[in-house]
């Protein structure tokens, strides 16, 4: 078997070269393999987000509507505490007035006594 130099050059040669063809076919499908990963990992987090811009989405409005029912019911309490003083009297106010009656019909009834006093004998 004579083998010439030229010969084994080209036998090297083609062995790197499949050597290095196997390997860049190798690596293109880690590649690929990586690439379909990293777009699924994408694909999932853009789901994510767009779920979370929806949560905050329905937060915002649903806080924007009990803002609105909170304003609301401050008002109807401002009304109820506006209207609570004509409504409703307090004990210290009713017994005051009530005292000022009695003195003005104590009063009354005195001088009703003294007219009666005094022209006792016309009736």
């Amino acid at each position: 078997m004579n083998v010439t130099l030229w010969q084994v050059v080209l036998i090297l040669i083609s062995f790197f070269g499949a050597v290095f063809t196997g390997a860049k076919l190798l690596l293109s499908q880690m590649d690929r393999r990586l690439d379909d990963r990293f777009n699924s990992l994408k694909e999932a987090a853009k789901a994510g987000d767009d779920a979370i811009h929806e949560t905050l989405k329905q937060h915002i409005n649903e806080e924007s509507k009990n803002s609105g029912q909170l304003i609301e019911l401050e008002r109807q309490l401002l009304k109820w505490e506006a209207r609570l003083p004509i409504d409703y009297v307090r004990r210290e106010d009713f017994i005051r007035n009530q005292t000022v009656i009695e003195s003005k019909l104590d009063g009354l009834a005195l001088r009703l006594e003294n007219t009666q006093n005094k022209g006792g004998g016309h009736a």
